[in-house]
């Protein structure tokens, strides 16, 4: 059957498993994610670490996108999750972050935060990006305030969040190999909690281990 005749969630699984009709959790995609679940993975790019440093440094992260079968698995596993917990949301705050609340214990966000209102973790699905690079998130308790012209992260807290980054993870990883972005509010799969993305070119295991206390990402246990 030529590429032409499959429909589109019938990619990257095997033929014996192919539905007659389009799974509910693909139900109502944008033509942009339909084109993308139904890609091989095979023709797919994965983006080098120098091409990832520029889609942040020119904040085209809308360039960001899954593996075809990695977003296929993505959009099941978040179809799951609103169904069992309500909202990825409340899954992510219980379960992943495990916060029994989201009130800041400090006043100072990052110049003096307190431990319980930052946590590190794995990015449970990351982008189709080099498999050397690891994808982290930073969630907080604490607002982090966009500048109301432009849309984006104020000066001051940009650079609380440059010496964050410093001092958290360009003590282990060479400063060339960090780099740090904060997603587009239209480009946010989790919309009431506050975080930050940060990538880190081929890190040491352990440091990465250190920083997560252990944490492995979903897309590892699904």
């Amino acid at each position: 059957m030529a590429d032409a005749d499959i429909p589109f969630w019938c990619y990257n699984i095997p033929k014996e498993q192919w539905p007659a009709e389009c799974p509910d959790f693909l139900v109502d995609l944008s033509e942009r994610d339909q084109k993308l679940v139904g890609r091989r993975d095979q023709d797919y790019e994965r983006l080098t670490w120098p091409e990832v440093r520029k889609v942040i440094e020119d904040n085209q992260l809308d360039r960001f996108v899954r593996v075809p079968s990695d977003l296929r698995r993505y959009l099941e596993y978040n179809a799951k999750l609103k169904k069992e917990h309500g909202s990825v949301m409340d899954y992510v705050v219980k379960e992943r972050l495990q916060w029994t609340g989201l009130e800041a214990h400090s006043a100072v966000s990052f110049s003096d935060p307190a431990t319980s209102d930052i946590k590190i973790l794995y990015n449970d699905w990351p982008y189709g990006i080099d498999e050397r690079i690891v994808h982290l998130v930073v969630w907080t308790k604490f607002e982090l305030p966009d500048d109301p012209q432009t849309k984006e992260l104020t000066a001051a807290m940009r650079q609380e969040i440059d010496d964050y980054v410093d001092r958290t993870f360009c003590q282990a990883v060479p400063k060339e190999n960090v780099i740090w972005f904060k997603n587009w509010k239209a480009l946010k799969s989790i919309h009431s909690v506050e975080h930050f993305h940060v990538m880190l070119f081929d890190p040491e295991p352990a440091f990465v281990e250190g920083v997560t206390h252990g944490d492995v990402p979903l897309s590892r246990k699904t």
